[in-house]
């Protein structure tokens, strides 16, 4: 969800042991435990069952399946299925995203050297500049692009034809899509959080793949302050092998898991430093609210930006914070992971 930061709430972001958002030195330390086909793929059994079958009743046809889109918060495994489903197909996979490409021309480049049945996996795609997205519609629809020659009144468009490929378009606001860009997917998938038992699979698979031996209590108490990404679960992890190699016995058991964890400040619900000062201005600075988004920030010290893109999507969805036209309120929740007593005098809005 740190896709419209500025570049300074980026770099708080990054500090961040629970981001769900990853950088291109932790994206190269992931990808030796992403999964490389769907039966090694742990959750959204939805999904994962019907891009299966999308993709078996192509392979059966020799034709290249529809396009797909893949919508939902950061860290669930989008760019992972799309390597998938390059791998089932069998087919070589070209990597690039909306950010990166910032002119139809760009894309044209791109479109122009696939090759028949190539995967175009195309990351944030609702970023795609406009002229981009315009020429991506008829690409997708009919497999060509118009190449543009002259300028001026001179100029004229020379259709190019394009081999059938597929485009898997991965977003996390699939909202900001236009319409007509939309409407040319055939699959749509929508990732959701996952199941700390479903988080306690991938933390096993990832600590076979690293090497270590994890045990069912520490996988456990890893899975439930992961905030149900497997991204943030496997960055635990590693976290937690560090401890236990450098100041443990070398085992990655249930003390280790809670030292670690300690140490980094990630506590039982998987909130860090940044939403407990959030909840903890809330609650004792302002009395459980409401409170503007700018007051807040200066009380925590950060920009509105990050404590509304970074701290408040989890705190909302957890039921701690509760946004209203008035500002924003501390729930009953909030009030008892802080060990708090909630004001008697009916100040705060949902007490």
């Amino acid at each position: 969800m740190t896709d419209d930061l500025t570049d300074e709430d980026a770099a708080v972001t990054t500090e961040r042991l629970v981001r769900p958002g990853a950088d291109d030195i932790e994206r190269a330390a992931e990808a030796a435990l992403r999964p490389k086909r769907f039966d090694e793929f742990v959750g959204q059994r939805v999904v994962r069952d019907q891009l299966s079958l999308v993709l078996e009743a192509a392979l059966g046809r020799g034709r290249a399946p529809d396009h797909v889109l893949l919508s939902g918060p950061p860290g669930l495994g989008k760019t992972t299925l799309a390597m998938i489903i390059a791998a089932e197909l069998g087919a070589p996979l070209r990597v690039t995203s909306g950010p990166a490409i910032q002119h139809a021309g760009d894309l044209a480049a791109v479109l122009s050297s696939l090759e028949e049945g190539e995967v175009l996996f195309l990351d944030e795609i609702h970023r795609l500049a406009r002229p981009a997205a315009e020429l991506l519609y008829v690409a997708m629809e009919d497999f060509r692009v118009d190449v543009v020659v002259g300028k001026g009144a001179g100029a004229s468009a020379i259709p190019l034809a394009l081999p059938p490929f597929t485009v898997v378009g991965a977003t996390t606001r699939a909202g900001l899509l236009p319409a007509p860009l939309r409407d040319r997917f055939g699959f749509t998938g929508h990732l959701d959080f996952y199941a700390i038992d479903e988080l306690e699979q991938v933390l096993a698979r990832s600590a076979g793949l690293l090497g270590v031996h994890l045990g069912d209590d520490a996988a456990h108490e890893i899975a439930s302050r992961s905030r149900g990404t497997p991204r943030i679960s496997n960055r635990l992890l590693r976290r937690v092998r560090d401890w236990a190699q450098v100041r443990g016995n070398g085992r990655l058991d249930l003390e280790a898991a809670h030292a670690a964890l300690t140490v980094y400040e990630v506590d039982a619900l998987g909130l860090d430093r940044l939403d407990r000062g959030v909840l903890t201005a809330l609650c004792v600075r302002f009395g459980g609210g409401p409170v503007g988004l700018t007051t807040l920030a200066v009380a925590v010290g950060e920009e509105p930006e990050t404590v509304e893109m970074v701290a408040e999507p989890f705190l909302v969805r957890e039921g701690l914070v509760g946004r209203t036209a008035r500002g924003r309120v501390a729930m009953p929740a909030a009030w008892e992971h802080l060990g708090l007593t909630p004001p008697t005098s009916g100040t705060t809005l949902f007490s």
